[in-house]
Parts: structure tokens; C-alpha cells; sequence
């Protein structure tokens, strides 16, 4: 009866053994997919917030960016209102447009909208610069156009050719009313030819001729 017994036992010891390495290696599966699962919860989770990251120091480039160039930009020019036959006249041609204060006004209005108000500031400048005579104040104004319409870090940058760009470099070592003179014809013929026929068709030019017209009926 005892040796059985212990016959059974061993056959039961050696029936449950091989079943052990197995559960051992079910369960260690088990855990490995576990954490494998885990592993893969948290790339997400951590490409989730990248991705936010991301975005939100994109989206808050582009804010700078357009913060730093809504600094330091002049308010409009003083002028009168303009008459209906001024603005009958922006019609005619793009240098009558440019003439008056009025009609560069409604034009920079415009540009605001298409976000290219630069052009219109680096031409302005340029003007500006003209008329100075003082030697250390045209290199100061020459200098602040340089760096807020030329420069490639600067979100005012106007779209320039490279040969303008030599010219400027070239011109910027001794600085002059006259330094930016190509830059500027070149932004002119770009206003000209691209937005000037917009402004033209815009909303902005027509509400205003429209406003002009019914006043000038009723007076």
C-alpha cells in the first residue's frame, strides 16, 4: 500500500510538472504582451503630446510673428477726406493713386487685408529717407529699414530679387537718401502690377466711391 501511494504521487508529481514550465510561460507571455500593450499606450500618449507641443509652439510662432508686425507700424497719414473726383482719379492710374495721403491710405487699408502692408511701409520709409540730409541720421534710418524690410529674420521682410539685394548690401556700406532706391522701385512696380488691380475690384474702393457718390447726389 505505501509504495502505492508513492507511485501515485510521483505519477501526479510528474503530470503537474511540465504544466508549470508551460503556465510559467503563459503567464510570462502574458506580462510581456502586457507590457508591450503599455509600452504602445504610452508612445501614443507621448506622440499625442508631442504633436500638441508642436502645435501649440507653431501656432504661437505664427502669433509672434504677427504681433512683432503689427509694432511699431506708423498710423495713417493725416489727410483730408478724400473728394469724389480724388477717388474717381485712383481709377485712372496707380501713380495718382500714390500721390495723395488719402488714396495711399485706403490703399494700405487694402494691403492690411492681404497681410502685405510692408510694401507699402518699406516704400513710405523710403520716402522718408529721402529727405534727410543729416549724415548720422540717414545711416540710423538706413540701418532700422535694413533690419525691419531687408533682413531675413525680419517678419516685415518685403519680396525682394537677389541682384536688389546685392545692390542694398553693397549700398549699406556707406549709406545713403539713395541706398534703397532700386528696392523701392521694385516693391512700387510689385504694388502696382499685383494689388492695384484688387484694390481696384475691392470692396474697400468701391464702398468708399459708392459713399462718395450717394453724398454727392444728395448735396
Amino acid at each position: 500500500p505505501m509504495g502505492s501511494e508513492r507511485t501515485e504521487i510521483r505519477k501526479r508529481q510528474m503530470a503537474t510538472t511540465p504544466e508549470t514550465p508551460g503556465a510559467a510561460q503563459a503567464q510570462l507571455s502574458t506580462g510581456n504582451r502586457g507590457s508591450n500593450a503599455c509600452c504602445f499606450c504610452w508612445c501614443c500618449c507621448c506622440s499625442c503630446s508631442c504633436l500638441t507641443v508642436r502645435n501649440q509652439e507653431e501656432e504661437r510662432a505664427r502669433r509672434t510673428s504677427h504681433e512683432l508686425q503689427a509694432e511699431g507700424i506708423p498710423n495713417c497719414e493725416e489727410s483730408p477726406a478724400p473728394t469724389l473726383e480724388e477717388v474717381n482719379a485712383w481709377a485712372q492710374s496707380f501713380d495718382k493713386l500714390m500721390l495723395t495721403p488719402a488714396g495711399r491710405n485706403a490703399f494700405r487699408e487694402f494691403l492690411r487685408t492681404e497681410f502685405s502692408e510692408e510694401n507699402m511701409l518699406f516704400w513710405m520709409a523710403c520716402e522718408e529717407l529721402k529727405q534727410e540730409s543729416n549724415k548720422s541720421v540717414i545711416e540710423e534710418k538706413a540701418r532700422l529699414i535694413y533690419e525691419d524690410y531687408i533682413s531675413i529674420l525680419s517678419p516685415k521682410e518685403v519680396s525682394l530679387d537677389s541682384r536688389v539685394r546685392e545692390v542694398i548690401n553693397r549700398n549699406m556700406l556707406e549709406p545713403s537718401q539713395h541706398t534703397f532706391d532700386d528696392a523701392q522701385l521694385q516693391i512700387y512696380t510689385l504694388m502696382h502690377r499685383d494689388s492695384y488691380p484688387r484694390f481696384m475690384n475691392s470692396a474697400i474702393y468701391k464702398d468708399l466711391l459708392q459713399s462718395l457718390s450717394e453724398k454727392s447726389i444728395e448735396a
